[in-house]
Parts: structure tokens; sequence; C-alpha cells
């Protein structure tokens, strides 16, 4: 292995851990913050839909079917169903979009 890329992993570890570490040690008492904390709450959420929506509207044959199974999460996510079930029905969409998608005379 070239010693560029032990560079590298050992740079990019470093940067991990530090964005670890700090907030524990500069931060030693609670957060009576109510803005700050309320933003540290959505935080989690952000990074996550972040991060998940670019992959769902990629992860199908086309961005039809990938919107119709995000359409049909969003709608069961919003009623209140569980995740077990959203993530069925969702990929259920998909599925059937797909199947019927080369059918339909476009």
């Amino acid at each position: 292995m070239r010693p560029e890329i032990l560079a590298y992993i050992a740079v990019m570890a470093l940067v991990t851990y530090l964005i670890r570490l700090l907030p524990l040690t500069l931060i030693r008492r609670k957060i009576t913050n109510r803005y700050i904390r309320s933003f540290l709450y959505y935080v989690p959420y952000a990074t996550l839909s972040a991060m998940t929506f670019p992959a769902i509207l990629s992860s199908t044959g086309s961005m039809f079917s990938a919107a119709l199974g995000f359409a049909a999460a969003l709608f069961l996510a919003f009623r209140g169903k569980s995740l077990l079930l959203v993530a069925v029905c969702a990929s259920a969409v998909v599925l059937v979009c797909e199947l019927l998608l080369p059918l339909l005379p476009l």
C-alpha cells in the first residue's frame, strides 16, 4: 500500500475522532439555552434526511417510480403507520410501478 493512502486514512481517522471528542471535552455542563437545544434536537433528523433523500430518487429504474414510492412512504408515515409497514408498502409501490411502466404506451 502506498504511503499517501495510509496518511489519508490517518488524517480521516484523526478528524473523525476530534469531531467526536471535542464536544465531550469542551462542553462539560448541561446545555440550558433553549435555542441551542432545539437546534441540536433536529440535527440527526436533518442529517438523515439529507443522506437518504438523494438515494431514494436514484435507487430505482426511473425517477417516476421513485417519486411514487416516496409519496406512498410519506403518506403512510404521516398517518402514523409503523416503520415496517411504510417500508413494505413503499417497496411494493415501486415494484408495481417498475413492472407496469414498460407496459404503458409513452
